[in-house]
């Protein structure tokens, strides 16, 4: 709500990630502008269970990039070279939020997002396979 009383909503509530001290990240709301980005097929934000703290996530992004674009503007470029590329741009975009939304990991993959029929992609399922990976 803003001080002028009007209700914004940011995403749904199923999606939503609780942090260990209480504050909630709406994935949306992060994917949006990463998706902005011209390297960016497509994103998901999601918490990946943090490996020093087994009760809270840290909030991480898993990018598929956008092949052509990337071959068109960079060459031949690695794999790391690119991923550098994107973090430092997923950088820029953490200073415009609060510190609790930074994203603090990023995956890189030329894989397709797991999709439904209508291609809206199946959070809880590509969630669910990074974590097992």
């Amino acid at each position: 709500m803003d001080k002028d009383g009007f209700l914004f909503i940011t995403g749904r509530k199923k999606d939503m990630i609780v942090l260990k001290n209480g504050k909630k990240v709406f994935p949306e709301e992060l994917e949006i502008l990463v998706n902005r980005l011209d390297e960016v097929a497509e994103s998901i934000v999601f918490g990946m269970p943090d490996k020093k703290d087994k009760n809270d996530v840290k909030l991480s992004v898993k990018v598929v990039y956008n092949k052509e674009y990337v071959k068109e503007k960079y060459g031949d470029i690695n794999l790391e070279e690119l991923k550098n590329i994107i973090w430092e741009k997923i950088k820029n975009i953490n200073k415009t939020f609060p510190p609790y939304k930074y994203i603090k990991n990023l995956i890189l993959t030329n894989k397709e997002l797991i999709k439904t029929t209508t291609k809206k992609v199946k959070r809880q399922e590509e969630i669910k396979s990074m974590l097992e990976s």
